[in-house]
C-alpha cells in the first residue's frame, strides 16, 4: 500500500523510480524500461502482480507525462518573447509499440499503418510492413461507343486562317458572330478524363453521374457556357483502362466540330485487396506457433460478407490458398475470378536460452 500522506504525484515518480527534476525523457525512458519488465505475458509465474504493477506503471507514465508536457509549455511560454528557441523533439512512445499483444492472424492491409489486430483472429484496415505507400502507395460507364485516344489530354484547337469568323473572344461579347456553314469543319483531338472508381464499383457495378461544363453556339451566334450531367453505367468486370467515349460533348468553336470526351477507367486503392487480371490478391499474416500448429482465419469478401477457412497444412512464407469464384467478374463470360490468400509467417523477436532448447528437441529431425 502506498504512504497517503504523499501526494499522488509522489507515488508515481516513486512507481516509475525517478526523482521530481527528471524530464519528459526520463520518464519516457523509466516508463519503457518498466513495462517491457512487468509486462503480464512476461511474467507467467506471478502474473497478478505483474498486472498490478503493468496497470500502476502506464497510470504513472500518463499523469508524468502530461504534468511534464505542462510544464515544458509553460517554460517554452514564459520565454517566447526573448530568445527563439529550437524545438527540441520530444520522445514520443506509444502505448500500442510498447505493451504486447497476443498474436493473432492478421490481414496485411495496403494503406498508412503496419498491422492493427482485431479480436481473435481477426484483420487489420492498416499497412502491410511491406507495403511503399505511392499514393503514394502495393502489397496492391453506359454507352455503346468506345474508343481509343491519344494518351494525353488535349483541348480543341482555334482556326488560324485569318479569313475565318472566330469567336473565341469574350464572353461577354453581345454582338452575334456568323461564320460560313459550308466550309469543311474540322475536328479537334478528343479530350481525356480519369474516371476513378472502387474495387466494389467494378466488382457489382454502379451509375456514375458526371458533371461538365462547356462551350456552346446558340442560335443566336452567341457562345454560352451550360452545363449536362453524363450519365455513366459502370458493369462488373471493367478493368484499368476501359474507355468510354461522349461523341460531341466538348467545347464548340466557330470553324471546327466539338471534340469528343473520353473517359477512362481507374482503380482506386483498396485497403485490403489487390487486384491481378480477374483475380483479386488478400495477405495475411500468421503467428509461427499458428503456422507450425495450424490455425482459423475469417476471410472477407470484396462487397461485404466472410467466410471461416480452417488450415490444416504447415504454413511457410510463400504459401497460398486459393478460394475459387471469390475474384472479379469475368465480363461477357458471367463467370468470375479467384481469391488468392498469400501468407506471411510472424517470427517472435527473441527466445529464451531455455525456449531455444525446446524448440531444438521438438524440430530436431524434421525435414
Amino acid at each position: 500500500m502506498g504512504d497517503h500522506s504523499k501526494s499522488p504525484t509522489s507515488n508515481f515518480y516513486g512507481i516509475l523510480g525517478i526523482q521530481k527534476t527528471a524530464s519528459l525523457s526520463d520518464v519516457c525512458k523509466a516508463y519503457k524500461s518498466l513495462v517491457m519488465k512487468w509486462h503480464p505475458d512476461r511474467n507467467p509465474s506471478n502474473k497478478a502482480e505483474a498486472q498490478d504493477k503493468f496497470t500502476s506503471i502506464n497510470e504513472a507514465y500518463r499523469a508524468l507525462s502530461i504534468k511534464k508536457r505542462e510544464e515544458d509549455n509553460a517554460c517554452n511560454g514564459d520565454h517566447e518573447t526573448k530568445t527563439p528557441k529550437k524545438k527540441k523533439k520530444e520522445e514520443k512512445i506509444d502505448d500500442n509499440e510498447i505493451e504486447m499483444q497476443i498474436s493473432k492472424p492478421i490481414l496485411i492491409s495496403r494503406t498508412t499503418s503496419r498491422t492493427s489486430p482485431l479480436p481473435s483472429p481477426t484483420f487489420s484496415s492498416s499497412s502491410s510492413r511491406r507495403s511503399t505507400t505511392p499514393i503514394p502507395m502495393d502489397f496492391y460507364t453506359s454507352f455503346p461507343v468506345t474508343s481509343s485516344g491519344g494518351n494525353t489530354p488535349t483541348t480543341p484547337s482555334t482556326p488560324k486562317d485569318p479569313a475565318s469568323l472566330s469567336k473565341v473572344g469574350s464572353r461577354r461579347s453581345t454582338t452575334p458572330i456568323f461564320f460560313s456553314q459550308s466550309a469543311v469543319r474540322r475536328k479537334p483531338p478528343p479530350i481525356e478524363k480519369k474516371l476513378e472508381c472502387t474495387l466494389e464499383e467494378l466488382c457489382l457495378g454502379c451509375v456514375k453521374k458526371i458533371k461538365i461544363t462547356r462551350d456552346a453556339i446558340s442560335s443566336s451566334g452567341l457562345i454560352v457556357e451550360e452545363e449536362e450531367i453524363l450519365m455513366i453505367k459502370i458493369k462488373p468486370g471493367w478493368k484499368k483502362g476501359t474507355k468510354i467515349t461522349f461523341e460531341g460533348k466538348g467545347d464548340e468553336r466557330p470553324g471546327t466540330l466539338p471534340a469528343d470526351i473520353i473517359f477512362s477507367i481507374d482503380e482506386k486503392r483498396h485497403p485490403l485487396f489487390k487486384r491481378e487480371g480477374d483475380d483479386l490478391e488478400l495477405g495475411v499474416e500468421v503467428p509461427l506457433v499458428q503456422a507450425l500448429t495450424g490455425c482459423t482465419v475469417p476471410v472477407p469478401l470484396l462487397g461485404g460478407g466472410q467466410i471461416t477457412l480452417s488450415i490444416e497444412d504447415i504454413i511457410y512464407p510463400g504459401y497460398e490458398k486459393i478460394i475459387p469464384g471469390q475474384g472479379m467478374p469475368v465480363s461477357k463470360e458471367g463467370k468470375r475470378g479467384d481469391l488468392r490468400l498469400k501468407f506471411l509467417v510472424e517470427f517472435p523477436a527473441e527466445l529464451s536460452d531455455e525456449q531455444r532448447s525446446e524448440v531444438v528437441s521438438i524440430l530436431e529431425g524434421c525435414s
